[in-house]
């Protein structure tokens, strides 16, 4: 999802029974699945976010130990951490996803494939056995989480899996006012690219539709194959929106103590200006 998208006037409108599937829980369940359901396009997309891979890489090292990685996807964090030298626990819902995972992980060394094991699982329910030095969850899928139940079961399970001295690392995009008064009707466009898993050129197109109440943005991905309108198709992905002071109550009585909170992922000062919250955390003594 990119933030700097301009309007697309020109582009023939998707019916809004399809772009706006928006009334119950099922629209949550299509918007925490449906943008990870092509690996292909997932890799394509964000393949020159580096980043939060040198981050959450230089995070692993620095601790030492094993890595519990919620929200892995296709190991685009997990596995430049496993080639680093940390074991790594991957977890991730998305059975598309992690398949993609093992692929790729047919090509790298034996050490490499030993120190990473794969998981099948919803992060707010699944248990391991094991307790991690790190644990981690990236690149907003903590923004899966859309209920304060939700949170609450995760940050248990963050709880159960953590060392005691262990460290907890996240990031969620900063609610942005901008995005959030955008008219869902409007269509925001960014330039168009080949579809890697059919190679056909594809115009893009996003939406956004913010639920004030629930504090959910849902965004309609639209893909429009050129020169067969008749063959788009749409995307949803809801993201629950945290405010920072929200965020810090949340884990506060759910038994941690923020250490530090940045505004990138090169330590600068979380303000006003801020993209991104970069957040780790301890279990307080109380809580561990």
């Amino acid at each position: 999802m990119d933030r700097h998208l301009v309007e697309a006037r020109s582009l023939k409108p998707v019916p809004s029974s399809l772009r706006r599937p928006w009334g119950g829980d099922k629209e949550l369940e299509a918007g925490s699945r449906a943008h990870y359901e092509d690996a292909a396009y997932y890799s394509k997309t964000y393949r020159a976010r580096a980043e939060d891979v040198a981050f959450y890489v230089g995070l692993a090292k620095k601790r030492g130990g094993a890595v519990l990685e919620y929200g892995a996807g296709n190991g685009r964090i997990a596995l430049p951490t496993a080639r680093a030298g940390s074991r790594v626990t991957a977890l991730d819902l998305s059975r598309p996803m992690l398949d993609d995972f093992r692929a790729r992980l047919g090509a790298e060394s034996e050490a490499v494939r030993r120190r990473v094991r794969l998981v099948l699982g919803d992060m707010r329910y699944a248990r391991l056995r094991d307790r991690f030095e790190l644990v981690t969850c990236p690149f907003n899928a903590f923004l899966h989480l859309y209920t304060r139940s939700d949170v609450e079961r995760f940050l248990g399970r963050v709880r159960q899996h953590l060392a005691p001295r262990g460290l907890f690392a996240f990031d969620v995009s900063v609610p942005n006012p901008h995005e959030l008064v955008r008219d869902p009707d409007r269509a925001y466009h960014c330039p168009r690219f080949r579809y890697p898993s059919t190679g056909e050129m594809v115009r893009y197109t996003e939406r956004f539709d913010y639920d004030q109440a629930r504090q959910i943005l849902f965004v309609t991905m639209e893909f429009l194959p050129e020169g067969r309108a008749k063959a788009s198709w749409v995307a949803p992905l809801a993201h629950r929106q945290f405010f920072p002071q929200e965020l810090e109550a949340l884990l506060h009585y759910n038994g941690f103590a923020i250490e530090d909170a940045w505004g990138d992922y090169k330590g600068s000062k979380l303000d006003r200006y801020s993209e991104t919250m970069v957040l780790t955390a301890r279990l307080r003594r109380a809580a561990s």
